[in-house]
């Protein structure tokens, strides 16, 4: 086992088998155009969150294979001695242009582009698929849960439940890109730079001979972050009375203030507005109410339909794990290969509608009105000329005349890695978070927000693109 990591390798072994016929076959050099892209966004939605670039920067900053990874390619007695001395020198070598990390996204558009020699583009593929399938997944279903919770605090507790430490600390990084407020996973807090949370167990209580007596403790303690777990008893009529006794024998004749209480089971509309009434009643109309226990987006809307008085979520393994659709179907396909000195388009073919191809090398731009709301995405061919007014194809509705005149259009990606040299300044994680708030409030509609029958957002064709994608299926109905 190697005694420091290197996660090169993580790849699929056809990626090996590939680039060693492509080595031996004299294509190492070949050009090529690989699109990363997904088919459909989870739970139904009409918009994702594009996250895992920083991770994406990172892998193919550190791509190399050093001694051992040779030796063990060496032993499966399968791949060319002198493509194995080539792996033993490979440096990435070729151009990625990729959405923002927190860019609302949407399917069937290429997330991220890589324009490399073959081996080059073949290389990146798994490594590419789990960073950004795992991380776009994670924050697009926080994005859900804090629109649920509508402008309420939503922290990550979700470490326990997840898939193992890496799903913990790049969930809880994805996580607070998509808009969570605080994650509970500390080494998170401490490699990112989120904020951290957390107070108490139910086994802190119970490890005392009384609740008052846990409570008090906890008082002393920590002062200024009293927020006591008041159900592992009974909520109303003892976990609820023992945080108010503290609250006046200890916090406010010392100068504090009860911060608030947390409920972990049991009917939580009901009970926040027991807890709350009974709060106010004694004074303490600041103190908030804290709700965990397997909640999700659709938990939170439904307990602020009942006019539950709760003022922050805690969410675990249905956040960290995206509980109602764990999978994320994002995938990396070839889209054009040089021939001769210019790029020749590629297409797949398939009998499922969805899974044919958009060809070539591509841009992709996003038209707004004159209030800065997104109204479509556009793909055109690569430095095609853009110009208004535009004449466009609804790929759906190919018989419409789209015409767009009045828009503004802007380039909805940058180029991140430029002849093997990274080009690009990261945002910080802050900027990265506040990026996402910025779209879903100032360029999403409201109508895409809805949880149930979504606007589902255009995405429109260049007449050229959408020309060359009709010209390669007829080409290659039945193969050549």
């Amino acid at each position: 086992m190697k005694e420091k990591r290197n996660v090169s390798l993580l790849m699929d072994f056809y990626e090996l088998t590939m680039s060693n016929g492509y080595f031996v076959e004299g294509k190492a050099e070949q050009m090529a155009v690989f699109d990363l892209f997904y088919r459909k966004n989870p739970d139904d939605a009409a918009y994702s969150i594009f996250c895992g670039l920083e991770d994406v920067i990172e892998y193919v900053k550190n791509l190399k294979f050093d001694s051992e990874d040779i030796e063990y390619l060496r032993s499966l007695n399968i791949f060319n001695e002198k493509f194995l001395n080539y792996l033993a020198n490979f440096k990435f070598k070729g151009d990625i242009y990729s959405f923002p990390e927190g860019s609302i996204i949407y399917p069937n558009e290429p997330l991220i582009t890589v324009v490399a020699p073959l081996i080059d583009c073949q290389l990146l593929e798994t490594a590419f698929l789990a960073i950004v399938n795992h991380e776009t997944l994670i924050a697009t279903k926080a994005n859900r849960i804090v629109l649920a919770s509508e402008g309420r605090a939503v922290s990550d507790f979700g470490a326990r439940r997840a898939h193992n430490i890496d799903s913990a600390l790049y969930g809880a990084k994805a996580s607070y890109i998509g808009g969570v407020n605080s994650t509970a996973t500390t080494l998170a807090g401490e490699m990112f730079g989120i904020p951290v949370s957390g107070t108490m167990a139910h086994s802190w209580v119970m490890s005392f001979d009384s609740e008052y007596d846990a409570f008090l403790s906890y008082a002393k303690l920590y002062p200024t972050n009293s927020i006591f777990l008041i159900d592992t008893y009974d909520v109303v009529h003892s976990g609820l009375q023992n945080a108010i006794k503290v609250a006046k024998d200890y916090l406010i004749p010392n100068g504090y203030r009860l911060k608030g209480v947390r409920i972990d089971s049991g009917d939580l509309a009901y009970l926040s507005k027991k807890c709350r009434k009974i709060l106010n009643e004694n004074g303490l109309n600041d103190a908030i109410i804290v709700a965990s226990n397997s909640l999700d987006e659709y938990k939170i809307s439904s307990l602020i339909s009942q006019g539950a008085k709760l003022d922050s979520f805690g969410v675990g393994e249905n956040l960290i794990t995206s509980k109602s659709e764990p999978v994320f179907g994002g995938v990396y396909k070839l889209v054009a290969i040089e021939e001769d000195g210019k790029f020749i388009p590629k297409i797949k073919i398939s009998e499922t509608l969805e899974k044919i191809t958009n060809p070539s090398f591509k841009d992709v731009y996003r038209m707004y009105n004159s209030e800065g709301r997104a109204i479509a995405d556009l793909l055109t061919l690569h430095d095609e000329e853009i110009k208004l007014p535009i004449k466009v194809v609804d790929p759906n509705k190919p018989w419409k005349n789209l015409v767009f005149e009045d828009v503004e259009i802007k380039n909805a990606r940058v180029k991140v890695f430029e002849n093997g040299e990274l080009i690009y300044t990261l945002p910080t994680i802050n900027e990265r978070r506040n990026f996402v708030r910025h779209q879903v409030e100032n360029v999403l509609w409201d109508e895409e927000k809805r949880f149930v029958m979504p606007h589902i957002h255009y995405l429109d064709f260049s007449e050229n693109l959408y020309n060359l994608k009709i010209k390669l299926i007829q080409e290659n109905k039945y193969g050549k």
